[in-house]
């Protein structure tokens, strides 16, 4: 029997945890390689500076692991979520009285589901823990890699320093390794070097800092959700036209905040931050009601003000040796949430086409197909990883524009007539004509498991229908009266006509 394949990830992510697992149910011999300390650790800071991120997993997540072998991992996930049915669009009336809008993200009632990230990576790695073909390393940084001859460089920040002061190095050998290690990707940057890549990159105007709205203190006799100082199932937006502040829920009661604005109003403020509560009373009514101006100045303060990045590639792959996914491979912006939802569905897109290899080229028919996905041929492995690059980049290359466009919905288009009109007529036709396979743009991103490029050319396409339909509506009263006078005066009308050609 053949030696196991040796898979190694790089990134311990939600990401990179989910293809270790993927990994470990086939029978490969799995090494986990992270750059930070192990999150579970009581202290350790899990991303980006910040002691708490709040995400959104929706049907593409929640798909790949429901596939992904494990009888409790799916559930255990989502005890720990909070179902967001719709958003809560904030805002202040002509008489100056607040006022709530709720947006349902779907007429059909399914929602997306808040959930803490260090609380669901933590989950995945507890899961890695228990299986025997699994191994963690922490503090271990990528240095290079050799992707011809299989080789790998780690610093790693646990062994003896060198005699120059720099933590030891170590080298390992893989058949296969996938870089789940975000946006600025040392697999990436190594995968490079052998594969002639398209790279473009794009950091918009924009960046983002974190604020903390906390629970309401509640008694013995309160229920469970007057905890919550706003709805709970919701994702709040404050609109701001060119910027916009958003509030993400928590289990125990607190809402994870984000505001989003220019690099040069960020700049304005950070001249002078006492000016903060006065800014959001001006543009996000209502927030210094729920957070006190202390606090907003503080988080602002404190936390760091964060680009956002955009970012296309092709391929994502070298060979037989090399892959990248998740962030690594298309990071986007965070507008549509389905950053995590689209690195965790490559996860299963990857190994279902690794899988289709395995079973179709596999040189034994009589063997077992767990034995078939234990240990692929280079060859396999290099057939699977050129279909995974060809099929999976132009979805990428979608839901990273699909990411960029619906930043500009959420902090305008939620208060424009003519886009609550079109979600109206779309949600209208999905109930009453099913047959028609209507759907909104955000339903089938969201809901379905489709094709990102194929939901673009969709929505497109119902765009220009709705835009005919439109059209001829405001056309028919036209047609209407038209036909009616010919009707009334087509005796005259024909006299008229018939001394026209009398007279010429």
């Amino acid at each position: 029997m053949p030696s196991p394949q040796k898979t190694v990830i790089v990134g311990a992510g939600p990401v990179g945890s989910l293809a270790a697992l993927y990994a470990a149910q086939r029978g490969h011999d799995v090494e986990v390689y992270e750059l930070r300390p192990d999150l579970r650790n009581p202290g350790i800071i899990p991303l980006n500076f910040t002691k708490s991120i709040n995400l959104a997993v929706s049907e593409r997540g929640i798909n790949a692991m429901r596939l992904a072998g494990h009888p409790t991992l799916l559930e255990t996930v989502m005890d720990g979520t909070i179902p967001m049915r719709g958003r809560m669009v904030h805002g202040k009336g002509p008489t100056g009285a607040l006022y709530e809008h709720s947006q349902d993200y779907d007429v059909k009632g399914r929602a997306i589901y808040a959930i803490d990230r260090s609380g669901l990576n933590s989950r995945l790695l507890d899961v890695l823990d228990c299986m025997p073909n699994v191994k963690l390393f922490f503090n271990h940084k990528l240095t290079g890699a050799d992707f011809r001859s299989c080789r790998a460089w780690f610093e790693a920040k646990d062994t003896a320093a060198t005699p120059n002061g720099r933590p030891g190095e170590i080298e390992i050998g893989f058949d296969l390794m996938i870089g789940a290690d975000g946006a600025h990707s040392a697999v990436r940057y190594h995968l490079m070097k052998f594969s002639r890549m398209d790279y473009q990159q794009e950091y918009i105007d924009t960046l983002w800092c974190e604020f903390h709205l906390g629970p309401r203190h509640t008694g013995p006799k309160d229920g469970p959700w007057a905890k919550f100082q706003i709805s709970p199932n919701h994702l709040h937006i404050w609109p701001g036209k060119d910027f916009m502040f958003i509030a993400i829920p928590s289990e125990d009661g607190a809402f994870t905040c984000t505001l989003f604005l220019p690099s040069k109003q960020f700049g304005e403020l950070e001249g002078n931050p006492s000016s903060l509560p006065a800014f959001f009373d001006r543009h996000f009514p209502g927030v210094t009601d729920l957070i006190p101006s202390e606090s907003l100045i503080s988080s602002f303060q404190e936390n760091p003000h964060l680009p956002l990045i955009s970012l296309k590639c092709r391929p994502y792959h070298h060979g037989s040796s090399g892959v990248i996914i998740g962030d690594a491979a298309h990071a986007m912006v965070p507008f549509y949430g389905q950053g995590m939802n689209a690195g965790m569905e490559d996860v299963r897109i990857l190994f279902s086409i690794l899988d289709k290899h395995a079973e179709v080229y596999g040189n034994d028919p009589d063997e077992e197909p767990a034995t078939r996905a234990t240990s692929m041929s280079a060859l396999q492995r290099s057939l699977a990883l050129a279909e995974y690059s060809t099929v999976r980049a132009p979805d990428a290359h979608a839901i990273n524009s699909l990411a960029l466009q619906n930043y500009v919905e959420m902090r305008s288009s939620v208060l424009s007539k003519r886009y609550r009109l079109r979600k109206f007529f779309e949600e209208c036709l999905s109930v009453y004509f099913p047959d028609f396979g209507w759907q909104t743009k955000y339903a089938r991103v969201s809901f379905s498991n489709e094709g990102y490029a194929a939901i673009v050319q969709q929505s497109e396409h119902q765009g220009q229908i709705l835009m005919e339909g439109f059209l001829a509506l405001l056309a028919s009263p036209v047609v209407i009266i038209s036909a009616y006078y010919l009707h009334k005066y087509r005796r005259f009308i024909f006299s008229a006509a018939i001394n026209s050609c009398t007279w010429h």
